[in-house]
């Protein structure tokens, strides 16, 4: 599947999503804490709805709560592709600790967010720009692809 076929699934699933609960919780101060430490941030349903996009209210466009760029990791303890990328996405998050957030989240204990992101393999990545829209990519990436997708999408001005 075609990188732009997935980033059309994921818009008309995002679109699709309807309003079954509001649950707003406060934004985690920790969050800037861990991510300046360069470390990789497991997210909750929760979570994700303050860190990075509030899909049950927001269902026509996407508006990223965050400040920085970031990777989303949606993954399996089991899957082994996802073991393979676990160590380069630690590795990216401390060497752009200070331009990109690396987050995960595991799809057996986060049902619902997988379900409204219509993740049907893993490891699947989301790379979020700071503005504008978010792109999918599917399977393993080697660290070369991590950096050139930073570089290139997310941080294409450095």
């Amino acid at each position: 599947m075609t990188k732009l076929r997935s980033l059309l699934v994921l818009l008309v699933v995002l679109f699709s999503v309807s309003c079954n609960m509001s649950a707003k919780n406060e934004k985690n101060s920790d969050e800037a804490t861990t991510a300046a430490k360069g470390e990789v941030v497991l997210l909750d349903k929760a979570e994700f709805l303050t860190k990075v996009f509030d899909y049950e209210t927001n269902t026509t466009e996407w508006i990223y709560e965050g400040d920085k760029p970031c990777i989303i990791d949606f993954y399996a303890d089991w899957c082994g592709p996802c073991k393979k990328v676990a160590p380069v996405l630690k590795e990216l998050a401390k060497e752009y600790e200070n331009d990109i957030i690396v987050y995960k989240v595991d799809v057996d204990k986060e049902k619902d967010l997988a379900m409204a992101f219509g993740i049907q393999s893993i490891p699947t990545l989301l790379f979020v720009p700071a503005k504008g829209t978010p792109m999918v990519s599917m399977g393993a990436l080697s660290k070369d692809q991590f950096v050139q997708q930073i570089n290139d999408f997310l941080l294409p001005q450095k």
